[in-house]
């Protein structure tokens, strides 16, 4: 499996011979140019998982794309998504693709709660190959090859991010959700989450728009 970041919390998937973006929003960049997906998935409404302002292009460009997204996203982005609900599954190609979590990690108790779909991606050797939990800490209760772990948020301890990477317990977590902090503090968050990873987790940090194998 080869993954590309291209900041914040946009990775594109390619596994089997099939491309899948997740979540390109405002804060991330270089998906722009990206030709022959075959499906972009969404985990949830706010801008910087789904910039209102480049997604019609990247459609335009990718007409074959499947598109998947929590239910509230499907109502409101232009095109032609699917809502995806906890316990839903879907096919692209050779992998099946599980919705799961639901809700996003709460911000502050005044603001409501939108939803959030957890993608997590499979073949036939591994159900749950990489997952990706957009803005949540949904625990799977399986065993996960590569976590997409959200490093940095306005609902986001570094403790409790620590404690989400112990909890899942994966092979391979790299971090997303960076783009609300400077490069400078990159290392503060980083640091604590490569020293403090469980035994037998590699935490990798995804070099922007460098496609690596994992």
């Amino acid at each position: 499996m080869r993954l590309t970041h291209f900041g914040h919390s946009c990775i594109l998937v390619e596994h089997l011979g099939k491309k899948i973006l997740f979540d390109p929003g405002n804060f991330s960049h270089g998906f722009e140019g990206i030709t022959g997906l075959d499906a972009i998935l969404i985990t949830h409404q706010h801008p910087d998982h789904a910039d209102p302002a480049r997604l019609p292009a990247l459609l335009d460009a990718n007409p074959g794309a499947a598109l998947y997204s929590d239910p509230q996203s499907a109502n409101l982005l232009e095109g032609d998504w699917s809502p995806v609900r906890p316990g839903d599954r879907f096919t692209v190609g050779d992998l099946t693709i599980r919705g799961s979590g639901g809700r996003h990690a709460v911000i502050h108790p005044d603001l409501p709660v939108i939803d959030n779909t957890v993608f997590i991606v499979g073949d036939a050797e591994n159900p749950a190959r990489l997952m990706h939990p957009g803005d949540s800490l949904y625990i799977p209760n399986e065993k996960v090859d590569v976590l997409a772990l959200p490093a940095a948020a306005p609902w986001l301890k570094i403790w409790e991010a620590v404690d989400y990477l112990r909890a899942v317990n994966p092979r391979l977590a790299v971090p997303i959700h960076q783009g609300i902090i400077t490069d400078q503090a990159n290392g503060i968050f980083y640091g604590r989450y490569s020293d403090m990873a469980p035994e037998g987790t590699e935490f990798r940090v995804l070099e922007h728009e460098s496609d690596v194998e994992v």
